[in-house]
């Protein structure tokens, strides 16, 4: 599988909440979820060069949770480390949709 523009396949809800409820079982202290807004997204991917973003799974020792890390990528699939890398998202729970079959309390 290359690296594009175009990398990611869209999946149905069903799939999705299986993806979900599978991780939430095995990880049941962890967050669900992170929140991160468009305008802090953009930052990486108005990067010149950059055709997507690479999520990292990363742990925040001070804390004891997971930690998302975000990174732009180039088309040759490097990461751009001296441009924007992004973490501190808004984590679920806390952050939640409480309706969302993804991961609310529903």
């Amino acid at each position: 599988m290359s690296i594009n523009k175009n990398s990611g396949s869209e999946i149905s809800l069903s799939d999705a909440v299986e993806l979900t409820k599978q991780f939430q079982n095995k990880f049941p202290k962890e967050i669900k979820a992170s929140f991160v807004g468009v305008n802090s997204l953009n930052l990486i991917l108005k990067q010149e060069g950059c055709v997507g973003i690479r999520v990292y799974n990363g742990y925040d020792v001070d804390l004891e949770r997971f930690a998302p890390v975000l990174v732009g990528v180039n088309a040759e699939g490097n990461d751009m480390t001296d441009g924007v890398i992004l973490d501190k998202m808004n984590p679920c729970p806390q952050y939640c949709d409480p309706e969302s079959p993804l991961g609310g309390d529903k």
